[in-house]
């Protein structure tokens, strides 16, 4: 059952942000209407099920971080690592993983290729060069833009940390497949649109295309579950 967050108010957006953050139910459903109006398309999704959920992370250095262990292996594997590192790093912070030695955080499970991006994000926010905490207050190409230049944070590391953990409303992973298969199936193509091409068409739907996000990733299970597939692009 969805609880109410009318209590709650809508934070506003940054200066170079024209949608407020989603981080509560009422921003979001402001997005999603507002999408509507934008795009028949969207609106049509939504109506045949299509309920996108706020979802949030953590923010900061620990959402991050939660974002590169996970990536490119299971949940349960995702979730183990997690819990070892966390175990020996209770106080997950840039400064506390800059100087923890790599025999710790290979003990926690970590590959060789996610301590040097765990280790290059920390030097970046310790050194200034990654504000993390400002992010959320930048339009959504200039905060991705300051996420890749850290080296191992690839785009859809950027936009999904960008989305999910500080409630950007324009944050868009194109590369994330779900997406590009919903986004195929909404608009009955044949292929899959390549991350260029559903740039291209996310460009309607600014400034909100965070939220046509989550409406496509709902969409994408919607379809999945009425066609009775498996959820995988």
């Amino acid at each position: 059952m969805r609880t109410r967050e009318t209590s709650h108010p809508i934070s506003p957006p940054g200066p170079g942000v024209t949608g407020p953050l989603l981080d509560v139910e009422a921003a979001l459903q402001e997005g999603v209407a507002a999408l509507a109006r934008l795009d028949p398309v969207m609106a049509r999704l939504v109506a045949e099920g299509a309920v996108p959920t706020l979802r949030k992370r953590p923010p900061g250095f620990e959402g991050l971080a939660g974002i590169v262990v996970s990536q490119q292996i299971s949940t349960a594997s995702a979730a183990a690592i997690w819990g070892r590192l966390t175990a020996v790093l209770p106080d997950l912070t840039a400064e506390a993983l800059a100087a923890a030695p790599d025999d710790l955080l290979r003990g926690a499970g970590l590959s060789a290729p996610k301590i040097r991006t765990l280790r290059a994000a920390a030097s970046a926010i310790v050194a200034g060069d990654l504000p993390l905490d400002s992010l959320h207050a930048r339009p959504a190409d200039e905060a991705h833009r300051l996420m890749v230049s850290v080296h191992g944070i690839g785009p859809w590391t950027a936009d999904v940390y960008l989305l999910f953990c500080l409630g950007h409303p324009d944050a868009f992973p194109a590369g994330d497949l779900a997406l590009q298969e919903a986004a195929r199936l909404a608009d009955g193509h044949e292929t899959r649109p390549s991350a260029a091409a559903l740039t291209a068409r996310a460009e309607a739907w600014r400034p909100w295309r965070g939220v046509a996000a989550k409406v496509l990733w709902a969409y994408y299970r919607v379809a999945k579950a009425r066609d009775g597939a498996p959820l995988s692009p």
